[in-house]
Protein backbone atom coordinates (compact mmCIF):
# COMPACT_ATOMS: atom_id res chain seq x y z
CA UNK A 1 0.00 0.00 0.00
CA UNK A 2 1.32 3.48 -0.74
CA UNK A 3 3.01 5.06 2.04
CA UNK A 4 0.87 8.19 1.75
CA UNK A 5 -2.55 5.86 1.72
CA UNK A 6 -0.86 4.44 4.80
CA UNK A 7 -0.65 7.45 6.50
CA UNK A 8 -3.81 8.96 5.62
CA UNK A 9 -5.52 5.75 6.72
CA UNK A 10 -4.04 5.94 9.94
CA UNK A 11 -4.64 9.60 10.63
CA UNK A 12 -8.54 8.98 9.97
CA UNK A 13 -8.20 6.68 12.88
CA UNK A 14 -6.57 9.00 15.17
CA UNK A 15 -9.21 11.47 14.37
CA UNK A 16 -11.60 8.94 15.09
CA UNK A 17 -10.22 8.39 18.35
CA UNK A 18 -9.76 11.96 18.90
CA UNK A 19 -13.30 12.58 18.44
CA UNK A 20 -14.30 9.32 20.65
CA UNK A 21 -12.13 10.92 23.50
CA UNK A 22 -13.20 14.26 23.39
CA UNK A 23 -16.73 12.83 23.03
CA UNK A 24 -17.18 15.31 20.00
CA UNK A 25 -19.99 13.02 18.22
CA UNK A 26 -20.58 15.31 15.63
CA UNK A 27 -17.50 14.29 14.68
CA UNK A 28 -17.31 10.88 14.35
CA UNK A 29 -18.35 8.16 11.79
CA UNK A 30 -17.82 5.44 13.97
CA UNK A 31 -19.66 3.25 16.18
CA UNK A 32 -18.20 1.72 20.05
CA UNK A 33 -18.30 -1.72 18.59
CA UNK A 34 -15.49 -0.59 15.90
CA UNK A 35 -13.36 0.45 18.48
CA UNK A 36 -10.96 -2.70 19.13
CA UNK A 37 -11.02 -3.17 15.65
CA UNK A 38 -9.66 0.16 14.77
CA UNK A 39 -6.90 -0.11 17.66
CA UNK A 40 -5.84 -3.62 15.89
CA UNK A 41 -5.65 -2.19 12.69
CA UNK A 42 -3.95 1.37 13.54
CA UNK A 43 0.22 -0.73 13.93
CA UNK A 44 -0.82 -2.64 10.36
CA UNK A 45 -0.95 0.67 8.82
CA UNK A 46 2.07 2.00 10.16
CA UNK A 47 4.47 2.55 7.60
CA UNK A 48 7.46 0.33 7.85
CA UNK A 49 10.78 0.12 6.21
CA UNK A 50 10.80 4.00 6.01
CA UNK A 51 12.88 6.43 7.79
CA UNK A 52 11.00 8.19 10.65
CA UNK A 53 11.67 11.89 8.78
CA UNK A 54 9.43 10.07 5.77
CA UNK A 55 6.63 8.64 8.21
CA UNK A 56 6.57 12.04 9.31
CA UNK A 57 6.18 13.85 6.18
CA UNK A 58 3.85 11.15 5.02
CA UNK A 59 1.53 12.00 8.44
CA UNK A 60 2.13 15.44 8.21
CA UNK A 61 0.85 15.80 4.41
CA UNK A 62 -2.49 13.48 5.41
CA UNK A 63 -3.14 15.54 8.19
CA UNK A 64 -5.63 17.68 6.21
CA UNK A 65 -6.85 15.67 3.87
CA UNK A 66 -7.36 13.34 6.70
CA UNK A 67 -9.46 15.58 8.45
CA UNK A 68 -11.62 16.83 5.48
CA UNK A 69 -12.07 12.41 5.11
CA UNK A 70 -13.24 12.14 8.20
CA UNK A 71 -15.67 15.40 8.09
CA UNK A 72 -17.10 14.17 4.89
CA UNK A 73 -17.79 10.21 6.96
CA UNK A 74 -18.85 12.00 10.19
CA UNK A 75 -21.73 14.32 8.12
CA UNK A 76 -23.06 11.55 6.44
CA UNK A 77 -23.20 9.32 9.55
CA UNK A 78 -24.68 11.89 12.45
CA UNK A 79 -26.50 14.07 9.66
CA UNK A 80 -29.76 13.52 12.44
CA UNK A 81 -27.74 15.12 15.29
CA UNK A 82 -28.79 18.46 15.19
CA UNK A 83 -29.24 20.75 18.41
CA UNK A 84 -31.40 22.93 17.40
CA UNK A 85 -34.02 19.96 16.85
CA UNK A 86 -34.81 20.23 20.38
CA UNK A 87 -36.46 23.53 19.64
CA UNK A 88 -38.57 22.39 17.18
CA UNK A 89 -42.61 22.27 18.27
CA UNK A 90 -42.92 18.73 20.57
CA UNK A 91 -43.15 17.52 24.02
CA UNK A 92 -39.35 16.10 25.05
CA UNK A 93 -38.20 14.74 28.76
CA UNK A 94 -37.26 18.49 30.12
CA UNK A 95 -39.06 20.61 28.28
CA UNK A 96 -42.74 21.57 25.96
CA UNK A 97 -42.07 23.85 23.12
CA UNK A 98 -44.60 25.35 21.35
CA UNK A 99 -44.75 27.35 18.04
CA UNK A 100 -46.79 30.40 18.49
CA UNK A 101 -48.22 33.72 16.85
CA UNK A 102 -48.16 36.81 19.56
CA UNK A 103 -50.68 39.30 18.41
CA UNK A 104 -49.25 42.72 17.66
CA UNK A 105 -50.16 46.46 16.52
CA UNK A 106 -49.71 45.54 13.06
CA UNK A 107 -49.95 41.67 12.51
CA UNK A 108 -47.92 39.18 14.63
CA UNK A 109 -44.54 38.13 15.94
CA UNK A 110 -43.47 34.57 15.86
CA UNK A 111 -42.24 33.03 18.40
CA UNK A 112 -41.32 29.71 20.47
CA UNK A 113 -42.62 29.07 23.84
CA UNK A 114 -40.39 26.79 25.79
CA UNK A 115 -41.81 25.59 29.31
CA UNK A 116 -40.48 22.99 31.66
CA UNK A 117 -42.03 19.62 32.16
CA UNK A 118 -42.57 20.65 36.07
CA UNK A 119 -44.31 24.36 34.79
CA UNK A 120 -42.55 27.73 36.03
CA UNK A 121 -43.66 30.58 37.70
CA UNK A 122 -41.35 32.76 35.99
CA UNK A 123 -40.66 33.43 32.30
CA UNK A 124 -37.89 35.00 30.53
CA UNK A 125 -38.02 36.68 26.98
CA UNK A 126 -35.15 36.40 24.43
CA UNK A 127 -34.54 39.38 21.99
CA UNK A 128 -31.80 38.12 19.38
CA UNK A 129 -29.32 40.17 17.57
CA UNK A 130 -29.28 41.80 14.19
CA UNK A 131 -29.33 39.47 11.43
CA UNK A 132 -30.00 36.18 13.42
CA UNK A 133 -33.63 34.98 13.86
CA UNK A 134 -35.21 32.78 17.23
CA UNK A 135 -33.26 29.62 17.02
CA UNK A 136 -30.09 31.46 16.25
CA UNK A 137 -27.30 29.62 18.74
CA UNK A 138 -30.18 29.52 21.18
CA UNK A 139 -30.57 26.16 22.53
CA UNK A 140 -27.58 26.70 25.54
CA UNK A 141 -29.11 29.75 26.41
CA UNK A 142 -32.60 27.89 26.35
CA UNK A 143 -31.19 25.08 28.22
CA UNK A 144 -29.04 27.33 30.87
CA UNK A 145 -32.72 29.14 31.55
CA UNK A 146 -34.59 26.05 31.55
CA UNK A 147 -32.37 24.57 34.31
CA UNK A 148 -33.41 27.23 36.28
CA UNK A 149 -36.83 26.11 36.14
CA UNK A 150 -37.55 29.26 34.51
CA UNK A 151 -39.74 28.95 31.34
CA UNK A 152 -38.42 30.59 27.93
CA UNK A 153 -40.31 33.22 24.91
CA UNK A 154 -37.71 32.87 21.94
CA UNK A 155 -39.31 35.87 19.30
CA UNK A 156 -38.04 36.92 15.79
CA UNK A 157 -38.00 40.60 15.89
CA UNK A 158 -39.28 43.02 12.74
CA UNK A 159 -37.66 42.41 9.72
CA UNK A 160 -35.96 39.12 11.24
CA UNK A 161 -36.55 35.19 10.39
CA UNK A 162 -40.66 34.69 10.43
CA UNK A 163 -41.78 38.06 11.25
CA UNK A 164 -42.79 40.00 8.28
CA UNK A 165 -42.96 43.36 10.03
CA UNK A 166 -40.37 45.72 8.28
CA UNK A 167 -37.46 47.01 11.05
CA UNK A 168 -38.89 50.60 12.02
CA UNK A 169 -38.56 52.83 15.06
CA UNK A 170 -40.30 53.50 17.53
CA UNK A 171 -42.00 50.23 16.40
CA UNK A 172 -39.79 47.58 17.01
CA UNK A 173 -40.03 48.51 20.51
CA UNK A 174 -42.79 46.12 20.34
CA UNK A 175 -41.37 43.30 19.89
CA UNK A 176 -40.40 43.50 23.68
CA UNK A 177 -43.48 45.23 24.95
CA UNK A 178 -45.39 42.74 23.13
CA UNK A 179 -43.24 39.05 24.75
CA UNK A 180 -43.71 40.68 27.98
CA UNK A 181 -47.38 41.17 27.84
CA UNK A 182 -47.97 37.84 26.81
CA UNK A 183 -45.69 36.29 29.11
CA UNK A 184 -47.42 37.96 31.86
CA UNK A 185 -50.62 36.58 30.87
CA UNK A 186 -48.74 33.59 32.19
CA UNK A 187 -46.47 33.94 34.62
CA UNK A 188 -46.17 36.70 37.67
CA UNK A 189 -42.84 37.33 37.26
CA UNK A 190 -41.38 38.06 34.11
CA UNK A 191 -37.87 39.01 32.59
CA UNK A 192 -35.71 39.84 29.55
CA UNK A 193 -32.59 38.86 28.02
CA UNK A 194 -31.57 40.60 25.05
CA UNK A 195 -28.31 39.91 23.13
CA UNK A 196 -26.88 42.72 21.02
CA UNK A 197 -29.58 44.85 19.06
CA UNK A 198 -32.09 43.17 21.17
CA UNK A 199 -30.53 44.20 24.41
CA UNK A 200 -30.35 47.78 22.91
CA UNK A 201 -34.12 47.74 22.71
CA UNK A 202 -35.33 46.01 25.96
CA UNK A 203 -33.20 48.77 27.78
CA UNK A 204 -35.02 51.24 25.55
CA UNK A 205 -38.57 49.57 25.96
CA UNK A 206 -37.46 49.44 30.28
CA UNK A 207 -36.43 53.17 30.24
CA UNK A 208 -39.89 54.37 28.71
CA UNK A 209 -41.54 52.57 31.23
CA UNK A 210 -41.93 48.47 30.37
CA UNK A 211 -42.56 46.86 33.31
CA UNK A 212 -40.15 43.74 34.24
CA UNK A 213 -38.46 42.30 37.03
CA UNK A 214 -35.22 42.07 35.54
CA UNK A 215 -32.81 42.89 32.63
CA UNK A 216 -29.86 40.90 31.58
CA UNK A 217 -28.09 42.12 28.55
CA UNK A 218 -25.56 40.58 26.08
CA UNK A 219 -22.71 42.60 24.18
CA UNK A 220 -25.42 45.53 23.58
CA UNK A 221 -23.57 48.40 21.86
CA UNK A 222 -24.03 51.92 22.26
CA UNK A 223 -23.17 52.70 19.05
CA UNK A 224 -21.71 50.46 16.40
CA UNK A 225 -18.08 51.00 14.96
CA UNK A 226 -15.95 48.57 13.28
CA UNK A 227 -14.38 47.35 10.23
CA UNK A 228 -13.17 44.44 8.08
CA UNK A 229 -10.50 43.70 10.42
CA UNK A 230 -12.51 43.67 13.57
CA UNK A 231 -14.81 41.08 11.79
CA UNK A 232 -11.52 39.01 10.86
CA UNK A 233 -10.84 39.02 14.60
CA UNK A 234 -14.70 37.72 14.99
CA UNK A 235 -13.93 34.67 12.81
CA UNK A 236 -10.66 34.01 14.40
CA UNK A 237 -12.34 33.81 17.68
CA UNK A 238 -14.52 30.73 16.74
CA UNK A 239 -11.55 28.70 17.59
CA UNK A 240 -12.24 28.44 21.30
CA UNK A 241 -12.55 25.25 23.02
CA UNK A 242 -16.07 26.34 23.70
CA UNK A 243 -17.00 26.50 19.98
CA UNK A 244 -15.14 23.55 18.81
CA UNK A 245 -17.33 21.83 21.67
CA UNK A 246 -20.88 22.26 20.16
CA UNK A 247 -19.37 18.89 18.01
CA UNK A 248 -20.84 17.25 21.35
CA UNK A 249 -24.43 19.40 20.31
CA UNK A 250 -24.30 18.83 16.82
CA UNK A 251 -22.69 17.37 13.49
CA UNK A 252 -20.18 18.94 11.62
CA UNK A 253 -22.42 19.17 9.02
CA UNK A 254 -25.00 21.44 10.77
CA UNK A 255 -22.67 23.21 13.13
CA UNK A 256 -20.45 24.55 9.94
CA UNK A 257 -23.90 25.88 8.52
CA UNK A 258 -25.06 27.25 11.48
CA UNK A 259 -21.32 29.03 12.08
CA UNK A 260 -20.93 30.20 8.04
CA UNK A 261 -24.65 32.07 9.10
CA UNK A 262 -23.16 33.49 12.05
CA UNK A 263 -20.22 34.86 10.40
CA UNK A 264 -22.67 36.20 7.15
CA UNK A 265 -24.66 37.84 9.35
CA UNK A 266 -22.46 40.22 10.78
CA UNK A 267 -20.77 41.09 7.17
CA UNK A 268 -24.45 41.29 5.29
CA UNK A 269 -27.60 40.81 7.48
CA UNK A 270 -30.59 39.25 5.62
CA UNK A 271 -32.98 42.06 6.90
CA UNK A 272 -36.32 43.46 5.93
CA UNK A 273 -35.69 47.14 7.23
CA UNK A 274 -36.57 50.70 6.68
CA UNK A 275 -34.04 51.72 8.90
CA UNK A 276 -30.44 50.57 9.54
CA UNK A 277 -29.31 48.60 12.08
CA UNK A 278 -27.30 51.12 12.93
CA UNK A 279 -29.34 54.42 12.94
CA UNK A 280 -31.74 51.69 14.72
CA UNK A 281 -28.93 51.43 17.72
CA UNK A 282 -28.22 55.19 17.82
CA UNK A 283 -32.37 55.93 17.75
CA UNK A 284 -32.09 53.40 21.35
CA UNK A 285 -29.62 56.10 22.83
CA UNK A 286 -28.60 52.81 25.38
CA UNK A 287 -26.62 54.86 27.15
CA UNK A 288 -29.02 58.04 28.14
CA UNK A 289 -31.72 55.36 28.58
CA UNK A 290 -29.72 53.08 31.05
CA UNK A 291 -29.64 56.26 33.15
CA UNK A 292 -33.27 56.07 33.49
CA UNK A 293 -33.74 52.46 34.50
CA UNK A 294 -34.77 51.07 38.11
CA UNK A 295 -35.17 47.67 37.13
CA UNK A 296 -32.40 45.04 38.43
CA UNK A 297 -29.85 45.06 35.62
CA UNK A 298 -26.76 42.44 34.69
CA UNK A 299 -24.88 43.63 31.61
CA UNK A 300 -22.33 40.60 30.26
CA UNK A 301 -19.73 42.02 27.66
CA UNK A 302 -16.65 39.99 26.20
CA UNK A 303 -13.19 41.17 26.77
CA UNK A 304 -12.69 40.12 23.15
CA UNK A 305 -15.39 41.70 21.54
CA UNK A 306 -14.37 43.49 18.33
CA UNK A 307 -17.74 44.60 17.50
CA UNK A 308 -18.56 46.41 20.83
CA UNK A 309 -15.01 46.98 21.95
CA UNK A 310 -14.14 46.59 25.73
CA UNK A 311 -13.72 50.79 25.63
CA UNK A 312 -17.47 51.05 24.69
CA UNK A 313 -18.62 48.25 27.18
CA UNK A 314 -17.26 50.39 29.46
CA UNK A 315 -18.68 53.44 28.55
CA UNK A 316 -21.65 51.06 29.40
CA UNK A 317 -21.19 50.34 32.44
CA UNK A 318 -20.29 53.81 33.46
CA UNK A 319 -23.58 55.36 32.55
CA UNK A 320 -25.66 52.15 34.17
CA UNK A 321 -27.53 52.68 37.54
CA UNK A 322 -26.54 51.88 41.16
CA UNK A 323 -26.91 48.27 41.91
CA UNK A 324 -26.28 46.98 38.11
CA UNK A 325 -24.08 44.38 37.78
CA UNK A 326 -21.29 43.82 35.57
CA UNK A 327 -20.02 40.43 33.92
CA UNK A 328 -16.45 41.05 31.80
CA UNK A 329 -15.63 37.42 30.14
CA UNK A 330 -12.23 36.97 29.41
CA UNK A 331 -12.52 34.58 26.23
CA UNK A 332 -15.50 35.92 24.63
CA UNK A 333 -15.80 37.63 21.70
CA UNK A 334 -19.33 39.00 19.97
CA UNK A 335 -19.78 36.09 18.12
CA UNK A 336 -18.83 33.75 21.07
CA UNK A 337 -20.75 35.02 23.94
CA UNK A 338 -24.00 33.62 22.92
CA UNK A 339 -22.03 29.52 23.15
CA UNK A 340 -20.15 30.56 26.24
CA UNK A 341 -21.16 27.82 29.04
CA UNK A 342 -20.38 29.23 31.92
CA UNK A 343 -21.70 32.99 31.30
CA UNK A 344 -24.79 31.57 30.28
CA UNK A 345 -24.66 29.99 33.49
CA UNK A 346 -23.91 32.92 35.37
CA UNK A 347 -27.24 34.51 33.46
CA UNK A 348 -29.54 32.27 34.01
CA UNK A 349 -28.13 31.66 37.85
CA UNK A 350 -28.83 35.72 38.35
CA UNK A 351 -31.66 35.91 36.66
CA UNK A 352 -33.35 33.06 38.56
CA UNK A 353 -32.43 35.26 42.16
CA UNK A 354 -34.02 38.24 40.57
CA UNK A 355 -37.45 36.35 39.51
CA UNK A 356 -37.74 33.98 42.45
CA UNK A 357 -37.16 36.93 44.82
Amino acid sequence: MPLFLRALLLAVIVYEFLSDICEWRGLSWGHPALRPLLALLAPALHPRHVTWRQRASALALAALPALMVQAVAAGVRRRALDSRAMLKPGLYDDCTVTRIDIPMPEAFMPALYVVPRAGAQTAVAVLHGSGCDKTYFAWRLTNALLRQRMAVLLVDLDGHGENLRVQRYPQMLECATEAVRWLRARHPRVGIVGISLGGCLAVRAAADGLDINALAILEAPPVLRFDHHDRLHEARMLFQPYVVDLLREASIVHLGSAVYRLVRAQRKPSIRAAISTWDLIAACDLCGSLARLTTPLLLVYGERDAIVKPAQAEEVWRAAPPGATMLLVPDASHLTLIMHPEALQHMAAWMAERLNA
